[in-house]
């Protein structure tokens, strides 16, 4: 390993660390991502709870969190296999953040930041593959799943060289998905759509109860 590997490890992971939803919650004054919705701090249940700003505000903060201890890293000449790693634990910074009592999200979109540095072409193909399943599907968790699952074969043409890097971060999303992944097999999974009517039925209840 390089001299530099270890330093750039930690600065992914306390960047990795900091939440865009728990930020969006603040900032828009949104309900608790933690207790409303699906109860997951990430940009999907931001949207079902506080709308499009919100939604996007924690997506582009958990994105670009992951873009910027890889992009330095990639910059500083790091190799491929460190490069990963770090990719790798900027997203275990954000689902095991050590700001928040080790209670973080899936990692989708930091995985996302953490692949962009490859090149502009891998994250556009990520993101038609996950915008298309949705479309088709409806559910977030399928889109996720299935865009982990076949981005390492995009790497695999573009950017050889980040191939098992890749493969072990995708590995990573799918296994924090098993919940999602048991729920689409049972049939018990619910939609965008209706996961997001659900979130703004309990919001109206709950304000209902707070009116004199």
């Amino acid at each position: 390993m390089t001299n530099l590997f270890w330093p750039m490890l930690v600065i992914a992971y306390l960047i990795g660390s900091l939440s865009g939803a728990r930020l969006a919650h603040v900032f828009f004054r949104t309900p608790n991502p933690l207790t409303h919705g699906s109860g997951n701090p990430g940009a999907t249940n931001m949207y079902r709870i506080g709308g499009a700003k919100a939604a996007a505000f924690t997506f582009l903060f958990d994105t670009f969190k992951a873009v910027i201890p890889v992009y330095g890293s990639y910059f500083l000449g790091l190799p491929p296999i460190e490069l990963g790693i770090i990719a790798i634990i900027a997203c275990m910074g954000h689902i095991w953040p050590v700001y928040y009592r080790f209670k973080g999200g899936k990692g989708v979109a930091t995985a996302f930041g953490s692949m962009l540095p490859l090149g502009l072409d891998l994250g556009l193909l990520l993101v038609t593959t996950w915008t298309a399943v949705l479309y088709k599907s409806r559910f977030s968790s399928l889109a996720s799943i299935t865009t982990a699952g076949i981005a390492p074969l995009y790497v695999y043409f573009l950017k050889p060289d980040y191939v098992y890097p890749s493969l072990m971060l995708c590995l990573l999303i799918v296994g924090r998905h098993t919940a999602n992944i048991r729920r689409l097999l049972d049939g018990n999974e619910r939609t965008m759509d209706e996961k997001h009517l659900s979130a703004l039925r309990k919001l109206k209840r709950k304000a209902k109860r707070k009116d004199p």
